[in-house]
């Protein structure tokens, strides 16, 4: 250890090498770090002098790690995701409490997660549940909680990810809405349609019924947090892009409804997944396990209710083609 201190300028250069690594952007460490965007410059500039080695190269819209760089970095993040988890492990032993940070998004937490959290919390009376809430689309390094919800390619699947279910979309809305929209003065007037962002302005021409012309869309409802888009969907101000993964706890107690009996089923995964190369405790591992568990228990009941939509072999394939 002794040598250590002497191959750094500081201790705090771990922690300043860390931040910048993971957020690939000198001013967004400098943010998580509560001191200026010079202040992470100089000190990175310190270390790549100290120790002799470019740590870092400048690219459009922030850094990249060097191939020192990146071997510097998997060991240091290494060494301190091992004192952190110490660390809770001492917290957990002198108060019975163990934290259990999630990265999840507010339409999971506030539509899926909220109507059972009693049942979570009876299973889990030792855990302090955390959260890192993501308002848009899922994203984002997951160095700072245990377990994250995230979309994987396939081809991209690792091992410190488990599958759940593939990305299945099928249009949304309430049962008066839809019961509304199959008269024929409706199919006159046209539906709104709502959405999140412009990224997913036009999803129901993807649908036939939209596409075939049967339908058409009159109107749109644009909202920047899925959590909204899918309370004006339950409150019937028009059809949503469902998410079966977050929207089938309101199918399975019928506050949504299908709009069409049409799944898209993309090439994505559903994936509880945690930091590369950090190992789970037994406590999230036990938490992850559940959480796979009740959200397989609501997809058998959605398929239950709506046997139409095929719900069941269309997660059982996709599961299988990952496999």
């Amino acid at each position: 250890m002794p040598s250590l201190r002497r191959k750094l300028p500081s201790a705090n250069a771990l922690f300043v090498f860390e931040a910048a690594a993971r957020c690939g952007n000198f001013t967004r460490a400098a943010q998580e770090l509560y001191v200026s965007q010079p202040a992470v410059s100089r000190m990175l500039s310190r270390m790549e002098d100290h120790i002799g080695v470019r740590l870092f190269e400048r690219v459009h819209g922030g850094i990249e790690l060097t191939e020192n760089g990146r071997i510097l970095y998997r060991k240091i993040s290494e060494g301190l995701n091992g004192i952190e988890d110490a660390i809770r492990e001492i917290e957990a032993r002198a108060t019975g409490v163990e934290p259990v940070t999630l990265s999840v998004s507010t339409a999971f937490t506030t539509h899926w997660l909220m109507p059972r959290m009693s049942r979570l919390n009876r299973a889990f009376p030792s855990v302090d549940l955390r959260f890192q809430l993501i308002s848009g689309r899922l994203g984002g390094p997951l160095g700072d909680v245990d377990l994250g919800m995230r979309f994987v390619q396939q081809g991209e699947l690792r091992e410190n990810s488990v599958p759940v279910m593939p990305e299945i979309l099928l249009p949304v809305c309430n049962a008066r809405y839809r019961d509304m929209a199959r008269t024929d003065e409706w199919r006159a007037h046209g539906d709104t349609v709502i959405v999140m962002d412009d990224e997913e302005r036009g999803w129901h021409t993807r649908f036939a019924a939209f596409r075939n012309e049967t339908s058409h869309a009159s109107g749109v409802l644009s909202f920047n947090d899925y959590a909204i888009v899918l309370q004006a969907a339950l409150l019937g101000q028009g059809i949503a892009l469902g998410w079966v993964s977050v929207v089938m706890h309101w199918l399975a107690q019928h506050a949504l409804v299908p709009a069409e009996d049409e799944l898209l089923v993309t090439n994505r995964m559903c994936c509880l997944s945690w930091a590369p190369g950090k190992s789970l405790r037994p406590i999230v591992a036990e938490v992850r396990e559940w959480l796979i568990a009740e959200m397989r228990a609501d997809l058998a009941a959605v398929d239950t209710v709506y046997p139409a939509l095929g719900l069941a072999s269309a997660v059982e394939s996709g599961l299988r083609a990952w496999t």
